[in-house]
């Protein structure tokens, strides 16, 4: 079965590229699921045509990579909306999706998941739609639960790296606290207004309760929370999903010091490393 789906694959192949025709000719012929095309494309030397804007950037290797892992992303509003878009169309082969919540009109001018249509609707559930309709390899487990540390080892089990996507101080140091201990790599993220903020905790560091160093406050209630912008949302939440790409490609490069800070007033992106001790 294994050759002979390679040999159709390599048979179907123009200029080492293999369509999206071709997968679902191959998921008819041999009655395999799309993450085995794909892991069957790309050990056959080839690459999927989706993704031929990063053949040269990735490779075999980096792509394989790729649909090897397995990303949590916790909180899936503004920042973790767009960072599911970003890993799905780079082809991250599992996405985990945790947020209690459903989409609300205030969420329209930032969130990408949200519509009009979809109003009322669990984020974690239209988000796996989503990435269904733009990368039907990509596996999602959508998870509709309020990310508790105490449940953070189950509900963390497995992954490569960590998401935050969470929106007050309080949650986010239980995140940082969890992966901590689990060892995972972090991708934090937050905004406020013009300005936002990303970096990447490094398995077992404690780079969260440096960047909030004082006791988390309350959460406030969602109307006195600070504005956003989607223009500002997206630019960390590439930020943020830069920095979990080159994670994944690259886990044996050490993890950059600090935090970017962005301003798009400015607009200025500054590295802020803390004092040693």
């Amino acid at each position: 079965m294994a050759d002979e789906l390679s040999g159709f694959l390599r048979s179907a192949a123009l200029g080492g590229l293999v369509d999206w025709q071709s997968y679902e000719t191959a998921a008819q012929l041999f009655g395999v699921s799309w993450p085995e095309i794909e892991r069957a494309v790309l050990a056959a030397g080839l690459f999927p045509r989706r993704y031929a804007a990063q053949r040269r950037l990735l490779g075999q290797e980096g792509q394989q990579r790729l649909l090897a892992a397995r990303v949590t992303v916790v909180g899936c509003g503004g920042l973790g909306g767009w960072v599911v878009e970003i890993l799905a169309r780079a082809g991250v082969g599992r996405l985990r999706l945790i947020d209690p919540d459903t989409f609300d009109e205030s969420n329209l001018n930032r969130q990408l998941g949200a519509t009009i249509a979809d109003l009322g609707r669990p984020k974690v559930e239209v988000l796996a739609a989503r990435v269904a309709a733009v990368n039907p390899v990509v596996q999602v487990t959508p998870l509709a639960a309020t990310f508790r540390e105490d449940a953070g080892d189950s509900l963390l089990a497995g992954s490569t790296l960590v998401i935050d996507g969470l929106d007050t101080v309080a949650a986010r140091l239980e995140l940082g606290r969890c992966c901590r201990r689990l060892a995972l790599p972090l991708v934090h993220g937050a905004v406020e207004g013009w300005y936002g903020q990303a970096a990447v905790q490094a398995p077992g560091a404690a780079l969260l309760a440096a960047i909030y160093p004082q006791p988390a406050a309350p959460a406030p209630p969602a109307e006195s929370r600070p504005d956003s912008l989607a223009a500002v949302v997206a630019n960390v939440a590439s930020l943020q999903a830069a920095l979990a790409l080159q994670a994944i490609l690259a886990p044996e490069d050490p993890f950059p010091p600090g935090w970017l800070m962005l301003d798009l007033r400015e607009p200025e992106l500054e590295r802020i490393v803390p004092a040693a001790g």
